[in-house]
């Protein structure tokens, strides 16, 4: 199982994922820079990624905690917070981008 994450160039990384990880994790188990400064606990906002568009009505809906984060974090419609998404078979080949807002920047 795998999700593809798209690069800010449109280059596509294919992760290997684990059901019921969180998909922040996933992330960050490759190496990705997501910031996520809560560690999945919804508090934050700062793991946020841009679900493909084919995939936004697949997923579960965002609860209210996820959408308050969300509006506080220059959301678009298709952002998702990833600490909130949890891998399933289902979800295998879920396309997505980190958001600007969750990347961490080499100081």
């Amino acid at each position: 199982m795998q999700i593809i994450l798209v690069g800010a160039d449109s280059t596509e990384q294919r992760l290997d994922a684990v059901e019921g990880w969180r998909v922040m994790e996933i992330i960050r188990d490759h190496g990705f820079p997501i910031i996520a400064e809560c560690g999945g606990a919804c508090a934050c906002g700062t793991c946020q990624v841009e679900v493909d568009l084919e995939w936004t009505a697949k997923l579960h809906e965002p609860r209210e905690d996820e959408l308050d984060m969300l509006d506080q974090n220059y959301a678009n419609e298709w952002s998702r917070l990833s600490c909130q998404l949890i891998f399933t078979p289902e979800m295998n080949g879920l396309r997505l981008r980190i958001a600007p807002v969750a990347l961490a920047v080499a100081a």
